[in-house]
């Protein structure tokens, strides 16, 4: 049985959430409403724009929707929903690497080691691997079973698939988006290019373009 939470920065909520793009895209205009909670209450259970099944599969989604959509500032949102597709997607990958300490950890410890060497590959048994270094300084990761750190690896890996940040064999690719002035000067955080696998030399122009 895990244990509470009360000193780790890490969180097992990814376990019950995905990418979540497109529900994302959905619940805004709800988030964003200063009835939020209550508009948001009542699609768990009429499910007019989630469109999932079970409603506690709805309650676990809208839960970790509001969970990103917290870290952010309003403003951030508005500029989010502007965006075109491909930058909405980069936008959220970043709210999630923000949100999550354990998806920034994988991202950071795993897969842009791995971008940076010659196997551009990130599987399970790389994110167990972390995971197991992760729990050696820290005991509520520890105390968690071996099924819920599967079942947040697999989470993370999904989350790269649908960002299009890997294939389904988990072969790494860069994030595609082209407002990179939004990560240098603007509600953005310019180590977000690096985490996207752009190159040192691309970053270095773009920052001596902004001079």
């Amino acid at each position: 049985m895990a244990k509470k939470n009360i000193d780790s920065p890490y969180s097992a909520a990814l376990g019950g959430g995905g990418f979540l793009f497109e529900e994302t895209n959905a619940l805004l205009p709800l988030l964003q409403s200063p009835d939020a909670s209550e508009l948001l209450k009542n699609e768990i259970v009429h499910n007019r724009l989630l469109h999932m099944n079970a409603e506690r599969t709805r309650s676990k989604a809208v839960l970790e929707i509001r969970r990103r959509y917290d870290m952010m500032s309003p403003e951030f949102w508005n500029e989010y929903q502007a965006m075109s597709e491909d930058n909405r997607r980069a936008a959220l990958f970043y709210v999630i690497l923000k949100t999550y300490k354990i998806v920034f950890d994988f991202h950071v410890g795993v897969s842009m080691k791995k971008w940076r060497s010659i196997d551009r590959k990130v599987e399970l048994t790389d994110l167990m691997i972390e995971l197991d270094e992760i729990s050696a300084r820290d005991e509520f990761v520890d105390s968690w079973t071996d099924a819920t750190k599967r079942k947040i690896a697999s989470a993370y890996l999904t989350i790269l698939r649908k960002s299009g940040m890997c294939d389904k064999s988990g072969n790494l690719s860069p994030l595609k988006f082209d407002n990179t002035g939004f990560y240098l000067y603007g509600l953005g955080e310019p180590w977000f290019l690096e985490a996207s696998f752009m190159p040192p030399y691309q970053i270095e122009t773009l920052k001596q373009q902004t001079i």
